[in-house]
C-alpha cells in the first residue's frame, strides 16, 4: 500500500516551531522503521510530534513531510509512505516542544505507543508517534494548548479550523 494523488502544500509560518501531524492509515500495514525494526501497525489514526528548526522553519518542514515522493530520512517518512496527513497543529517557538507534547498524549485515555523509539532518537522520550483512538478526542488539542490547526485535504491548499 502506498499514498498517491496531489500532495497538499500548506503556508505556515517560516520560523521556528512544533508540530503535530495527525496521520490516518486506511487499512493495516507493517511498519519497517531502519534500526527500530518492524511493527505491525493497525488501520486507524497517529500523532506525530515533531520540531522544526530549521531553514523555511515550520513551512518546510511539514511541506515536505506531505509530499508524496521524498527519499526517506525520518522515521515519519516511514509512514507518510503509507497513510495521509489529514490535519495539523502548530506552535511558532524556538523551544523544542515535541517531547512535551508527546508525553501529554501519551497519557492521555486511549492513547497507545505503538513504535518504541519513533521519532525520538534524539531525545529521552519513549516515543514521538503515537495511535489515538477514534474519533479522535478534542481533548487532544486541549492538552497540547490549543495549538494552530489545519485541516489538510487533499488537494493543493488546506482550510482552517
Amino acid at each position: 500500500m502506498s499514498v498517491s494523488g496531489t500532495p497538499p502544500s500548506v503556508n505556515l509560518p517560516g520560523r521556528a516551531g512544533t508540530y503535530i501531524l495527525l496521520v490516518h492509515l486506511t487499512c493495516p500495514a507493517i511498519l519497517r522503521v531502519g534500526r527500530l525494526g518492524t511493527y505491525p501497525l493497525s488501520a486507524g489514526m497517529y500523532a506525530y510530534c515533531g520540531s522544526a528548526r530549521g531553514a523555511g522553519g515550520l513551512r518546510a518542514r511539514v511541506n515536505r513531510h506531505l509530499r508524496l515522493e521524498k527519499p526517506i530520512h525520518w522515521h515519519i517518512d516511514v509512514l507518510t509512505a503509507l497513510a495521509r496527513v489529514v490535519e495539523l497543529g502548530w506552535v511558532e517557538s524556538t523551544e523544542r516542544l515535541e517531547c512535551v507534547w508527546a508525553q501529554a498524549l501519551s497519557t492521555l485515555p486511549g492513547v497507545r505507543e505503538p513504535v518504541p523509539g519513533f521519532g525520538s532518537s534524539d531525545c529521552a522520550c519513549r516515543t514521538h508517534l503515537l495511535a489515538l483512538p477514534e474519533p479522535v478526542p478534542d481533548v487532544i488539542w486541549e492538552v497540547l494548548g490549543h495549538p494552530t490547526r489545519l485541516a489538510v485535504p487533499q488537494t493543493q491548499t488546506a482550510e482552517p479550523l
